[in-house]
């Protein structure tokens, strides 16, 4: 497969949902202390919510797709050597079950349900769901990218915010896992941009990006599940991003070298030039 048509398309969506519905939303603000776990520290957290919704998911994309390999956030917590098979797998899926588990978990509205094809290590396709809003936005490689609502129904292409001087940008800045001094560099620089925020959920950043909401965002820490999906939305929206250095970003390889998002070449360069310039 090296493309996704209509119908797949929405088979996915309909997997991300009947998730949704089935181990995510029974859960929201119903949680209990013990259905609440740490992994490598206390901001790493996964939920009951987070396991049950990969299980269903990996299920149901195996059946649809024989064969595919599916690299879900909690597998890989368990077998770290999961995700370096992205990069020569014919067929492969990337799942973040819940991603932005700290606010679920805390009982906030801001998470999502996300997932990417791969195909030989490109990005073919991509869907971040909004289990509360029951909207899904969605792009295919070189189709563009557009939200589908509840009722099924495609809505019109999205594209990114227009270009404006850095000093009107807006954005969504991620600047927790840097290392010093990198980490309070960039933080002493925010005030460069108009307005920002951390929401502790990529999914909802990068669906603000896309919808033309905020012009940039910032990401130190590149784990496939967490930026795939919302990097393809975001290019097939008419974004631009790079590494901090102007390097390519390749997600089925790329763990590090950090990642800014803008709605083109030109503004990513004032973005950078403001938040990790000299």
């Amino acid at each position: 497969m090296t493309r996704f048509d209509a119908a797949a398309l929405a088979e996915v969506d309909a997997v991300l949902r009947a998730a949704s519905r089935a181990e995510i939303l029974p859960r929201y603000r119903r949680l209990a202390a013990s259905d609440i776990r740490t992994k490598s520290g206390p901001l790493d957290m996964v939920t009951d919510a987070d396991e049950g919704a990969e299980r269903v998911i990996t299920a149901a994309l195996e059946k649809r797709f024989p064969g595919c390999l599916v690299v879900g956030e909690e597998a890989c917590a368990a077998d770290p050597a999961l995700s370096s098979r992205l990069a020569d797998a014919p067929l492969a899926f990337v799942v973040d079950p819940v991603d932005g588990t700290a606010n679920f978990a805390a009982g906030m509205a801001i998470f999502g349900c996300m997932a990417a094809a791969f195909v030989e290590g490109r990005v073919v396709a991509a869907w971040i769901h909004d289990p509360v809003g029951a909207d899904t936005l969605i792009a295919a490689e070189g189709e563009g990218a557009w939200i589908t609502g509840e009722d099924g129904r495609r809505g019109p292409a999205l594209r990114v915010a227009p270009p404006v001087p850095v000093g009107l940008m807006t954005g969504c800045i991620s600047y927790g896992y840097l290392q010093e001094p990198q980490k309070s560099h960039v933080a002493s620089r925010l005030p460069r941009l108009a307005k920002t925020w951390q929401l502790g959920c990529a999914a909802h950043e990068y669906r603000l990006l896309a919808s033309a909401h905020i012009h940039v965002s910032l990401y130190n820490r590149l784990m496939p599940w967490d930026h795939a999906p919302g990097w393809l939305i975001h290019r097939e929206t008419g974004g631009y991003a790079a590494h901090f250095d102007g390097t390519p970003y390749l997600p089925a390889t790329d763990r590090a070298g950090g990642l800014i998002c803008a709605p083109d070449r030109a503004s990513w360069e004032e973005a950078r030039a403001a938040l990790l310039g000299d």
